[in-house]
């Protein structure tokens, strides 16, 4: 055989071989079919194929997001509601799951997308609007369940599920805010009404403190007096038993002399003696006559 033939032959055998190289990178499976059957499951690092005979297809097995394209949907109350939602989800490395994801299911990211679209109709076709808005973990929850149950056979797994929003006709977003701004005005209002009716009934306590000090202040000026109007009639009763007329009289003399009267007073009298303690004066005693 010539040379130049022969290095002919081992370029083609490098070649040959050349090409039937195949890498698959950590984050990829792959399954290997000979002759249009399954033949070997591909790890990650080096393989090699048969070329022609042999075809490799490689699955990425990292977790994906895809969307499910905006959609109206009718809510139990008859409204048109817009609403998009995210799916998460991941082929297992695993041999088995990698041929169910290849070999069970045309286009698994398509099937996933009809699937939460259709779903996604179901449920929020039961509630009502105001229901769907405060319930979106229900809904996640719901939707997660409904696609893990139906693609279990498709050797993937639904990580999670996020819907993204549920956008009401434009009309009834206005009414919504008007209602929500209502009901702003209204709990401003009462929380206005409770700070005043809290202040009124902190100026009611102060005055009704007020009150109360002026009515202590009156009672215990009122014994006051008490206890004076006492220590007097206790003073008059000790100090006046047996003399009421005698205390007559000199009532009368000081009615008399604050009207300037003249009276007589016998010599001698008790009612001289008094006025004179009173005055300070002592009667004269009058000269004997020889």
């Amino acid at each position: 055989m010539p040379t130049e033939m022969l290095y002919l032959v081992l370029i083609g055998i490098v070649v040959f071989l050349i090409s039937g190289i195949r890498i698959v990178r950590p984050t990829q499976r792959g399954l290997i079919e000979r002759l249009g059957k399954y033949s070997r499951f591909a790890s990650p690092g080096f393989n090699w194929v048969v070329p022609v005979i042999e075809v490799i297809y490689i699955l990425n097995v990292t977790e994906q997001m895809i969307e499910a394209n905006p959609q109206e949907i009718i809510t139990n109350d008859n409204l048109n509601a817009k609403v998009d939602a995210q799916v998460y989800f991941k082929i297992r490395p695993d041999e088995q799951s990698v041929k169910n994801a290849v070999y069970n299911v045309q286009n698994c990211q398509y099937q996933i997308v009809n699937l939460a679209r259709t779903t996604l109709r179901n449920i929020i076709g039961t509630m009502t609007l105001k229901t769907a808005n405060s319930e979106r973990g229900r809904i996640n929850s719901d939707l997660h369940a409904v696609l893990l149950r139906e693609t279990e056979s498709w050797g993937i797994q639904i990580v999670r599920t996020e819907l993204k929003e549920i956008d009401p006709p434009k009309d009834v977003q206005e009414t919504m805010n008007k209602v929500v701004k209502a009901e702003n005005e209204k709990i401003a209002a009462i929380d206005f009404a409770t700070a005043t009716e809290t202040v009124a009934d902190g100026a009611k306590r102060a005055e009704i403190k007020k009150a109360e000090g002026i009515k202590q202040a009156k009672i215990l000026a009122a014994e006051g007096e008490a206890e004076a109007i006492q220590l007097v009639n206790e003073a008059a009763e000790k100090f006046f038993v047996g003399n009421a007329q005698l205390l007559r009289r000199i009532e009368m003399v000081e009615a008399a002399l604050r009207m300037n009267a003249k009276i007589v007073v016998p010599t001698g009298s008790d009612l001289v003696n008094v006025i004179g303690e009173m005055a300070g004066i002592l009667p004269v005693k009058a000269l004997d006559k020889k």
